[in-house]
């Protein structure tokens, strides 16, 4: 590579002065003033999403047997009713971990999972019965599963940050479980769903 294009490639990698300028004269509009209940401490966040991803997995249980029913594969469909089952469980598994911190088990209005449900009911709406909806329903479910796999995550890190092995424990099972969710959502569009809808 010339020294020319090497010398290009650095200064394109770096802002403009004006551009820090402007960062720095607007940092002032960018800075949000915390809640007066914000979390001070990890533990403090880390409870707060637990109390947000309760939340969503009973959203989701109220929320899986109308996408099973509008499933027209029956693939699909025991898929998502499998998953039920599951998440009636991870449930149950949320509860023993708010029990293990000694905590009120209760639940936040997760946003995030309120928008993917309601994405999935436009979905519904705006597909006709068949595979063309059941490849939507699954484009949902697989957006729910990635959302829930990135919260289970980052909630095993912070488990073992702050010493709640126990926790981090029961959290990986529910972690291992929505990746395999996903897994088979995969398979049911890969080698189903996506080739009829296709015809």
């Amino acid at each position: 590579m010339k020294n020319s294009e090497k010398q290009g490639q650095t200064n394109a990698a770096k802002p403009k002065a004006s551009q820090t300028k402007d960062i720095k004269n607007n940092a002032k509009f960018n800075i949000v003033e915390p809640a007066p209940d914000a979390a001070e401490e990890l533990k403090d966040l880390f409870i707060d999403s637990l109390k947000d991803i309760y939340w969503a997995e009973n959203a989701l249980v109220g929320a899986l047997p109308k996408m099973a029913a509008n499933a027209s594969s029956s693939g699909l469909s025991g898929t998502i009713l499998e998953h039920l089952s599951v998440t009636q469980n991870q449930v149950a598994r949320l509860e023993q971990v708010f029990d293990l911190l000694g905590e009120k088990v209760e639940g936040k209005k997760c946003e995030a999972m309120a928008g993917l449900l309601k994405e999935g009911d436009t979905i519904l709406v705006e597909t006709a019965p068949g595979a063309v909806r059941d490849a939507g329903i699954i484009a949902a479910s697989q957006k729910i599963e990635h959302y829930e796999i990135a919260s289970y995550g980052t909630l095993v890190a912070f488990a073992k940050a702050i010493g709640e092995n126990d926790a981090a424990k029961l959290l990986t099972q529910t972690l291992a479980e929505e990746k395999e969710a996903d897994c088979l959502l995969n398979d049911v569009a890969l080698n189903l769903v996506n080739i009829v809808a296709a015809e």
